[in-house]
């Protein structure tokens, strides 16, 4: 088996997926306002040897629960939610090594001033960013920035779409990367003739500039992706480098990894293109027993409220308007058609009530949730890829950062131990410590197959 990748799951607010927990005694999350609990964090990854810090985001409020936000707001269910860009400055600087993925909707912000702060982040992380590319899906988010509704799901991925077609150009294309001289003697700082105005028309997005910011170590970030749609798979198939995928079965994993990398070599990437990363929440001890004990203990933090407000968000289903002891299989619709499904295939025998479904998604959201002593959860861990094919893990928190730290101190030794997980870091950037081939895009990616027309060759 080859070596297994890890990234933390967190979001820049009080209750990411655990719902309820954040009233546990030792856990720290309601100090995300603070810089210092970000930056220990960080060293803490770093100390472990994570490849990435995945920062999820939302700019809505989940609402669907109820029709209305007050039980995310009693719930701390992703509301209040700082910016999660406004971290990674101060985390690079306390660390050398460590990735961080970020979470930016496309959907809300044209893609000229993304593009520069997406440059900057790679300039001030030394080439440690990435970006986790998403349309959004909350209803709430739209009517915030001025739209009736969301819109359509596919509409949302043309869009993307040409989104990207932008941004690639920007990144890739309007500056040589010897355009820089820096130049005292001759008072040259740039030369003017390596630096190219883009034009783009496109069905969604114009433009007329040149790119801000000068070439960053990796020039496009490293592309995230967690779209687990036929469109969003097909999304991912062209432009991302990773994709983040949730599922609460080895084979619904497992058919979403296949269908992902058939998608990939259809559009000219290579053999097992993406990297794929399955969410997973471990809790764990030096035994087995004092490990269920632990989990037993999180339990009783839960609540069910708060996990269901997340889960409306996620399906569209208001599951205020069910008891906990309703069936789900009476439930369906387009969005929970999955998570029901996966459920089934996890259980084939066992009819899921709301509430099993709220106390199963309050640890760990759609994902899994491994407990046990070490030696166990890397025995788990390893027949979760063998038996799904992804590369690695998105490991999200159950008590913060309490679950970070018994990764780093307890999971990682067992997994170098059986030559599992590296032993340190590769040099270089974000790209290069995935991939080993260099801190760009390869050729065969599709931002180096976008072509500025020869008219544009120089600045105007």
């Amino acid at each position: 088996m080859t070596e297994i990748r890890l990234n933390a799951f967190d979001m820049n607010c009080v209750s990411h997926q655990a719902s309820g927990l954040w009233r546990h005694p030792r856990d720290r999350s309601a100090e995300y306002r603070s810089l210092r609990y970000w930056t220990d964090l960080a060293r803490t990854l770093e100390r472990g040897l994570f490849d990435a810090l995945f920062l999820a985001d939302v700019l809505g409020v989940y609402d669907v629960y109820g029709q209305s936000p007050d039980a995310a707001l009693r719930n701390g269910a992703q509301i209040p939610v700082n910016d999660p860009a406004m971290l990674l400055s101060a985390m690079a600087s306390v660390t050398e090594h460590l990735g961080f993925g970020l979470t930016a909707t496309l959907s809300y912000e044209h893609p000229f001033p993304f593009a520069r702060r997406m440059s900057t982040l790679d300039h001030l992380t030394e080439g440690r960013i990435g970006w986790n590319i998403v349309t959004g899906y909350l209803n709430s988010a739209a009517k915030s920035t001025g739209h009736q509704v969301q819109t359509k799901h596919d509409q949302r991925y043309a869009i993307a779409d040409d989104y990207m077609d932008v941004v690639y150009k920007l990144w890739e294309k309007s500056w040589d990367q010897d355009a820089v001289l820096r130049d005292k003697q001759r008072g040259i700082f740039t030369d003017p003739s390596k630096v190219h105005r883009i034009q783009h028309d496109g069905p969604f997005f114009s433009l007329d500039a040149i790119h801000l910011a000068e070439p960053s170590p990796q020039r496009t970030p490293v592309l995230f992706q967690a779209g687990a749609s036929a469109r969003g798979q097909q999304f991912a198939a062209t432009h991302a480098e990773c994709v983040f995928v949730a599922g609460p079965s080895q084979d619904t994993v497992a058919k979403t990894v296949r269908s992902l990398r058939a998608e990939a070599q259809q559009a000219g990437r290579p053999k097992n293109t993406p990297l794929v990363f399955s969410l997973l929440t471990i809790i764990t001890a030096p035994t087995e027993e004092e490990a269920f004990a632990k989990y037993h203990d999180y339990q009783s933090y839960i609540s069910e409220e708060g996990a269901l407000t997340l889960l409306s968000g996620w399906t569209g289903i208001d599951f205020s308007t069910y008891k906990l002891t309703d069936p789900i299989r009476h439930i369906r619709n387009d969005a929970i058609h999955s998570a029901i499904d996966s459920l089934t295939v996890m259980n084939p025998d066992k009819i899921w009530t709301v509430g099993e479904l709220a106390r199963h998604a309050a640890i760990g959201g759609m994902g899994v949730t491994f407990v046990g002593s070490p030696t166990q959860i890397v025995d788990q861990m390893e027949q979760w890829i063998d038996q799904t094919g992804v590369d690695g893990f998105n490991l999200a928190y159950a008590v913060a950062p309490e679950t970070f730290e018994d990764i780093v101190d307890l999971i990682v030794p067992e997994l170098q131990r059986r030559g599992l997980y590296k032993l340190a870091y590769q040099p270089g950037t974000l790209r290069n410590k995935l991939f080993g081939a260099g801190d760009h895009l390869p050729a065969t990616h599709a931002a180096r197959k976008t072509h500025l027309p020869s008219s544009l060759a120089s600045a105007q």
